[in-house]
């Protein structure tokens, strides 16, 4: 049977956690820029600040002390807690940055009140899901956030509810205050010994495994996108997944909400585990199925749960999972510490200080102005790149570091007629951001690869020809990483893909060594097979039983007869079943399931 590899590993899914707005005709909302691009820097509203008057910065929620020293010296600070959104909008008409917590949305209709004067917006933290980073784009004003300050304070409180939970502190505490004494109620199990699985290895994950290791536990992690000497020199052992929620008593969650991470923990992944698990979330709440995570602690499948965060924040009164006797919860504390916050405050007060001084910060999280001339031509080479990125990093196996990726343009333009520094953002973005709390633009791209170890080299094939088009075709290569579907694998030994626009739309037109030509729309299939009749028709069929539309089908051999790629685009996601169909063909040797 054909060895299967699909996306049942939601976790880093790398093309699962597509933005909506991926398939625009033109950019995704990261980076798209205003039809009509405005130079903010060197332009002044009719409600901008007298030339060579300071800037007016609002806080609209409790900032440290230090920050706010650090933005008193550059611009007028107007300190406004606790607005309504109607306040807030009659407000930013007269101020140049704007800096919020979560408790604060920075709505659509908050840029169109700033009537064009409003050049900064500072999320005091990491998460930006209450700033509408599309409408920001759209209106030129850059948002930064403070992605790095709370790190080992979210760190310190996921181990925290680890050791509190094993020995149930918080039960205990309510029982003596209650009046009881229930020495025997309130047996914990000891952490020495004890596998701990970190489902993520980024900064805070790292920072978890570290302080878990000095408490005696045994730390393994999964995160393919991690390097394995990295991990090796904490002493943490990376795993796939199936084998890392089988084996652990401990799962820690440490990766953003994205879509291929929303509802990881669910009643599958939970049959899977060790019966008697206990599960951590100071991550996202909306990772864990918290449906499934009652009916699995109910049937005893997990044993205790501590939880800094929920789907729904604050969650109800009658939530059964914060009132359930085997969890400890906490309102999101993970990163409220006093150094934390005073770290957060002069990190976010740097970013929008430097940003209002025109400079680009490493922490943006939406693009910089781009000349619309330059965006336009490179527009369809834009998503190409990004779509390479994706599949590219959902080939590599899961265990494998990605640390060097090759990048090859070809082109008949002269190096200094060809600007790539966008196209090499928008492949760090396919490869890094889904699988990452980071968001990749512009700005921050080689920020973000060099941040992750991620070495991203360039080279230019020039051909001979018209320079009508910028570019003939993009190559992506990661080089020493196991692939998950060995065809993918080049002459050199990296795994290779390489793509081209036909018609203003990406095509895939080469896999390792293989020649295809399908759209990169949707999902994609690839099969190496025996070169035979009735192919196209047999998977065909599989997928017509199912109601799966085919985009596209292109078949790459080495010989007639011999071994071939065939590459199909889908629709529709297949069910297990029909992946299961297509792995049982026996002419078929190997397969992979890819979202693009």
């Amino acid at each position: 049977m054909a060895t299967i590899t699909t996306p049942s590993n939601r976790l880093f899914s790398a093309a699962a956690a597509a933005h909506s707005g991926h398939r625009l005709p033109l950019l995704p909302p990261s980076i798209r820029l205003p039809f009509r691009p405005r130079r903010r820097r060197f332009s002044v509203s009719a409600h901008a600040a007298p030339l060579g008057a300071k800037p007016t910065v609002l806080v609209a929620e409790k900032l440290g002390e230090a920050g706010l020293e650090l933005l008193k010296d550059f611009a007028n600070v107007d300190c406004s807690y606790n607005l309504t959104q109607e306040e807030l909008c009659t407000k930013i008409s007269l101020c140049d940055a704007l800096i919020v917590r979560s408790g604060t949305k920075v709505t659509r209709e908050v840029f169109e009140s700033s009537a064009g004067r409003l050049r900064v917006v500072g999320r005091a933290g990491v998460g930006i899901d209450n700033v509408d980073l599309s409408a920001a784009t759209e209106h030129g004003c850059i948002v930064v956030n403070a992605p790095t300050a709370n790190t080992v304070a979210a760190a310190e409180h996921g181990i925290a509810l680890l050791a509190a939970m094993a020995r149930n502190i918080a039960q205990a505490d309510a029982s003596l205050k209650a009046g009881k004494w229930l020495r025997s109620k309130y047996v914990g199990v000891s952490l020495v010994g004890k596998t701990l699985l970190v489902l993520g290895f980024g900064k805070v994950g790292s920072e978890v495994a570290r302080r878990a290791k000095g408490l005696g536990m045994h730390v393994i992690a999964h995160d393919p996108y991690a390097a394995a000497d990295r991990a090796r020199a904490i002493g943490v052992e990376l795993v796939t997944f199936d084998e890392a929620i089988s084996t652990a008593d401990f799962i820690s969650l440490h990766m953003p909400l994205t879509p291929s991470t929303a509802k990881l923990l669910n009643d599958e992944t939970f049959a899977k585990m060790k019966k008697g698990v206990r599960i951590i979330n100071v991550a996202r709440g909306g990772v864990i199925d918290e449906e499934a995570l009652l009916r699995a602690l109910d049937s005893g499948i997990v044993a205790q749960a501590a939880l800094d965060v929920f789907t729904e924040e604050p969650p109800s009164a009658d939530s059964k999972l914060v009132l359930h006797e085997n969890v400890t919860v906490t309102p999101h504390l993970g990163a409220s510490t006093a150094e934390a916050q005073e770290g957060v405050a002069v990190e976010i007060a740097e970013a929008v200080v430097g940003a209002l001084k025109g400079e680009l910060a490493a922490t943006a999280v939406n693009a910089p102005m781009v000349p619309a001339e330059v965006l336009s031509e490179l527009a369809p080479f834009v998503i190409l790149a990004e779509k390479l990125g994706r599949l590219v990093v959902q080939l590599v196996a899961g265990g494998s570091g990605v640390k060097s990726v090759k990048v090859t343009y070809a082109s008949a333009r002269a190096p200094d007629d060809l600007d790539t520094r966008l196209l090499r953002a928008m492949i760090t973005k396919g490869l890094i951001e889904p699988i990452s709390s980071a968001f990749v633009n512009l700005v921050n791209a080689d920020f973000v690869a060099k941040q992750r170890g991620v070495q991203i080299a360039e080279e230019r094939i020039l051909l001979d020809g018209s320079p009508e088009s910028p570019l003939d075709f993009i190559q992506v290569r990661i080089a020493n990483v196991e692939s998950k579907f060995a065809s993918a694998i080049s002459e050199t030994g990296e795994i290779s893909v390489e793509g081209r626009i036909k018609d203003g739309i990406p095509h895939l037109t080469k896999v390792g060594t293989f020649q295809v030509d399908v759209s990169m729309e949707g999902s994609l299939i690839l099969c190496r097979q025996v070169d035979q009749p009735g192919m196209i028709g047999t998977v065909g069929n599989i997928l017509g039983e199912q109601n799966i539309n085919v985009s596209f089908m292109s078949v790459g051999r080495i010989a007639p007869r011999k071994q071939a790629v065939m590459a199909i685009g889908v629709d529709e996601e297949p069910s297990k079943e029909s992946l299961k169909k297509i792995g049982d063909i026996p002419a078929i040797e190997e397969f992979v399931f890819l979202k693009l």
